[in-house]
């Protein structure tokens, strides 16, 4: 179980990555990103920031490159606002659940239509 402080520290983060990919980050391979989730390890020196993306795989391979591209410079701003002796290592990882959400939803649907054909 993560410590009050990494909680903090996490929400910290999500709330300025967020800011950051609405106000800061202008590189062109960075789509419509959307932060789920943000875990910090105990000693605050690790921070996996998850996030989703509608598009093809290619867009989310794109999004991928510019995110791990722009992780110092995240790290860096994050240094202004979290005021730690060590800023965590930010390390962007995608959110896949969305993804098993829909596909989910598809064959819900898919058997939906294949009962009321059997009625």
């Amino acid at each position: 179980m993560a410590s009050q402080r990494a909680q903090r520290v996490a929400e910290t983060i999500h709330k300025e990555i967020s800011n950051l990919l609405i106000k800061g980050l202008k590189d062109p391979r960075i789509g419509f990103v959307t932060i789920t989730s943000v875990d910090v390890t105990s000693d605050l020196r690790q921070a996996k920031v998850y996030y989703t993306l509608m598009g093809s795989q290619d867009e989310r391979d794109q999004t991928q490159s510019g995110l791990n591209s722009s992780s110092s410079f995240v790290r860096q701003q994050l240094g202004k606002v979290l005021r730690l002796r060590h800023v965590p290592e930010v390390h962007f990882i995608y959110d896949a659940s969305f993804d098993y959400g829909q596909r989910i939803e598809k064959l819900l649907s898919e058997v939906k239509a294949d009962l009321q054909e059997d009625d």
